[in-house]
């Protein structure tokens, strides 16, 4: 068991507020809530908050106490910390900061543009994915990757690659392309408003001919989440897992091992050097891994 929790020291509705986490897994910190018998709404990204009344006896159930930067300490180091930045009172500034810095003069494409990432049902497609692969962007064109693809038609091609969706596979990369008529005209010119409607739809199925610089760096952005450490990556299944709760388990596990092994037969899965350098092993790895686990009829995560 690896349950922490700090000292009640955050003031809070008349009381003082302690965190309980897990430094191993999401799975393991939601099974001692619910045996502890704290509420759902008590979960908080990465943590649960519970009131001082409660400290005692969650330690006398198995919570280790520990000091709040002990547990922040591990928190990070396990890879299931939330940072402040992906928090949704973050997302909504820091996405609106990087759409001025695109098209200045069209505030509102961006407003509309954000408002179908925050859409409710989404969990992994929403506003986390959508600046994590803009970071990423930043990242490869930072390190000179790939040579003859223009940044700003790549950034918008993240800002539409999932602006519509609905967990249709195909259709929502379509729906997304087509938006991109809808809502850029005027915006861009007609050579590059063509050029990010290709763009998005590149992503249906992320293989890129070798000569597409510009469509390597987006897929590449976009498949960065397959190359970390493992907790961040189970949380991104089970994330996905969510979005698909429309579909039994065993359709899920079926499509979810379809998936995982037409990205494993990329070859190679990165298409820019840069990525191959910084993810490709990685998330091979953790690919693997996920496969063994679907083929051994237990999902990961092991609950939805």
């Amino acid at each position: 068991m690896s349950i922490l929790i700090d000292p009640p020291l955050w003031p809070a509705h008349g009381t003082l507020f302690s965190h309980v986490v897990s430094d191993a897994s999401l799975d393991e910190l939601h099974e001692f809530a619910a045996a502890a018998g704290l509420p759902a709404r008590a979960f908080d990204r990465d943590h649960y908050d519970v009131p001082q009344r409660r400290y005692e006896d969650l330690v006398a159930l198995g919570a280790t106490p520990v000091s709040g930067t002990e547990l922040v300490r591990r928190l990070v180091a396990s890879g299931l910390r939330v940072p402040a930045r992906q928090r949704p009172e973050k997302l909504d500034r820091i996405l609106s900061t990087r759409w001025s810095q695109q098209l200045p003069d069209h505030p509102q494409v961006g407003a509309d543009l954000l408002a179908r990432w925050s859409e409710p049902h989404r969990n992994y497609h929403g506003r986390g994915h959508l600046l994590a692969v803009l970071a990423a962007v930043d990242l490869l064109v930072a390190e000179g990757e790939p040579a003859g693809a223009p940044p700003r038609a790549v950034h918008l091609a993240a800002w539409f690659h999932d602006a519509v969706y609905q967990g249709i596979a195909g259709e929502d990369e379509r729906a997304s392309a087509e938006l991109v008529r809808l809502l850029l005209p005027g915006a861009v010119g007609d050579a590059e408003l063509e050029e990010i409607r290709r763009l998005v739809l590149v992503t249906e199925h992320h293989s890129p001919s070798p000569d597409d610089a510009s469509g390597r760096l987006l897929c590449d952005a976009d498949l960065e989440v397959l190359a970390r450490p493992w907790p961040q990556y189970l949380r991104y299944v089970e994330e996905v897992c969510r979005d698909y709760a429309q579909v039994s388990d065993a359709d899920f596990a079926r499509g979810r091992a379809r998936v995982v092994r037409s990205l494993l037969e990329l070859d190679p899965l990165y298409g820019t050097g840069t990525g191959r350098r910084l993810w490709e092993t990685a998330a091979r790895a953790n690919l693997a891994r996920e496969l063994e686990s679907l083929q051994d009829g237990t999902p990961v995560p092991s609950s939805r």
